[in-house]
């Protein structure tokens, strides 16, 4: 038991230590930090991973009631969530690493709503605590402790565990919307900045002017001068 207890140990920490990590990453400001947090998470994050796997080969191919097939066995709940955390998490972790590495040239160089946004994905912090939470019913059995052998206590402990699980993801997923539109607002008040260009002028209706021509003279008489002389009957 003291042997099962001492290799499941590291393998809670590691991951109870990669859910903490993960939690602080979007509260950074700092793009250098940002790149010095992810690379610790990361390289924490392939630790725990190798470790489990580890673990979990070694009970495969152990016969049972040895050591590591019951170590194996503990982390049975563990699995899932770690095998997430292997196909999702640990690429958007790097790329995250990544990203941050290229706003990192200068110390006091701000991290953009992009990033904090990238961080506070629900798939980079919420596998990793979830495997972290299960791997402690693990380690509490491997103690000796029959705390979940007792009547009355394996209902209510499923219960608690489901409602934290839901409430961390949930935690997450309100925190990464919160970034997400962030990043949302500056776009379309640029885009209503912005005048919209490509559309053909309107037409402007020009009126012809109006040419005021004068009456014709109806009824009016000539003058004199202008009349023929008429000849004169003595």
């Amino acid at each position: 038991m003291e042997s099962q207890f001492a290799v499941l140990v590291p393998i809670a920490a590691v991951w109870l230590a990669a859910g903490v990590l993960a939690d602080g990453l979007p509260g950074l400001d700092r793009a250098c930090a940002l790149r010095r947090r992810s690379g610790w998470l990361l390289v924490l994050t392939l630790t725990g991973l190798t470790l489990t796997a580890a673990v979990l080969g070694a009970g495969l191919l152990s016969p049972g009631g040895a050591t590591a097939d019951r170590a194996a066995a503990a982390l049975d709940l563990a699995a899932l969530p770690a095998l997430v955390v292997a196909a999702c998490g640990v690429r958007r972790v790097h790329r995250l690493w990544s990203g941050a590495g290229a706003f990192a040239t200068a110390p006091d160089t701000p991290a953009s709503h992009g990033l904090r946004a990238a961080a506070a994905h629900p798939l980079i912090g919420l596998p990793l605590q979830v495997t972290g939470l299960l791997t402690v019913p693990a380690v509490i059995t491997a103690s000796g402790s029959d705390l979940f052998a007792r009547p009355g206590v394996t209902g209510p402990a499923i219960t608690v565990g489901a409602v934290a699980v839901l409430a961390v993801g949930i935690r997450h997923a309100l925190r990464h919307n919160r970034f997400a539109e962030r990043i949302r607002r500056p776009a379309a008040t640029e885009r209503r900045r912005t005048p919209v260009t490509g559309q053909p002028e309107p037409a402007v209706h020009r009126s012809t002017p109006i040419v005021s021509r004068p009456a014709p003279t109806v009824g009016r008489s000539e003058p004199a001068s202008a009349r023929p002389a008429r000849a004169l009957h003595v």
